[in-house]
């Protein structure tokens, strides 16, 4: 299955350091239990840990989630720290 993520009708960027160690119900809880976002949307959640060269998105394609690691060989992400940052 090939996912457009450009289609995809939300995209939530989570603000601040989240451990890169949880897992799908560890990131989905983090979505239902501090932000009460519907994990069944058509939406990609993002996330960043400490070191801003990873992140990982979280996304329902239908049948089940989606967890996508991504490491930058080079560079970094200027990734928002608070809501404020994200809203620049």
């Amino acid at each position: 299955m090939l996912i457009d993520f450009r289609l995809v009708k939300n995209t939530y960027l989570v603000c601040g350091y989240t451990d890169l160690r949880k897992g799908i119900d560890g990131l989905a809880s983090i979505v239902v239990n501090n932000y009460q976002l519907d994990l069944f949307s058509d939406s990609v959640f993002l996330f960043c840990g400490r070191r801003v060269d990873r992140f990982k998105a979280l996304y329902f394609d239908g049948e089940g989630f989606i967890l996508l690691y991504k490491r930058y060989d080079q560079g970094k992400l200027k990734w928002p720290r608070h809501e404020g940052e994200a809203k620049q």
